[in-house]
């Protein structure tokens, strides 16, 4: 079931909203321990919701169908619990948290969240050059582009070097891009294959 334009841009405004994920893993990276804790009982707060709303819950149930059910790609049905986007970019910070150091980790999230989000809206809002997978070449455009811009902010933030952070840092957003355009054939959530992937090669290159 394809979604309206409308409802799509305010699944990417939530998508939006988790910018908090990228601000809290750098405000906590003094205490490594304590994002992944957050981001774990979050994540089993969200798959406990899900599972209740697919089950008719009156009170975890209910309030999730409230935020989030218009939003849901597909139609949930009786009994049928479908796991929503939320829940992988819970899982992904929680990953990119354990694997990484803040400032990739953070900058991971961070590709991910604003590319995916630019992807999605100007693909589906211009998209006229189609490349695979239903993808245009618009929409991946607008990932590698406003992920990099997003990705060369968490850079000055963190007080990283101009070179080679931010070179190595387009390589990243560049695979991170790839990794979208090609995300059934790789058969991952890309919430989860993009920000593992660009926090991957900025671990290898610059580590």
């Amino acid at each position: 079931m394809e979604i309206t334009y409308r409802e799509e841009v305010k699944r990417k405004l939530v998508h939006l909203s988790s910018l908090w994920m990228p601000a809290a893993t750098l405000l906590l990276a003094p205490w490594p321990w304590c994002a992944p804790v957050i981001f774990f009982l979050l994540l089993l707060l969200t798959l406990v919701s899900e599972h209740d709303y697919a089950n008719g819950g009156k009170y975890l149930g209910r309030l999730y169908g409230k935020l989030f059910g218009q939003m849901l790609r597909n139609e949930v049905k009786p009994g049928q619990w479908i796991v929503s986007g939320g829940a992988p970019v819970l899982a992904a910070a929680l990953l990119v948290n354990l694997l990484f150091p803040a400032w990739i980790a953070a900058g991971a999230l961070t590709v991910m969240l604003t590319g995916d989000i630019a992807a999605a809206l100007i693909g589906r809002k211009f998209g006229r050059h189609k490349l695979v997978n239903g993808k245009s070449l618009e929409g991946t455009a607008s990932f590698i582009l406003v992920g990099y811009i997003a990705l060369a902010l968490v850079l000055v933030i963190t007080h990283r070097p101009l070179l080679p952070d931010f070179a190595i840092g387009f390589l990243a957003v560049l695979v991170g891009g790839l990794v979208e355009l090609f995300q059934k054939q790789l058969r991952l959530d890309d919430n989860l294959s993009i920000p593992l992937s660009v926090g991957l090669v900025l671990l290898l290159t610059l580590l």
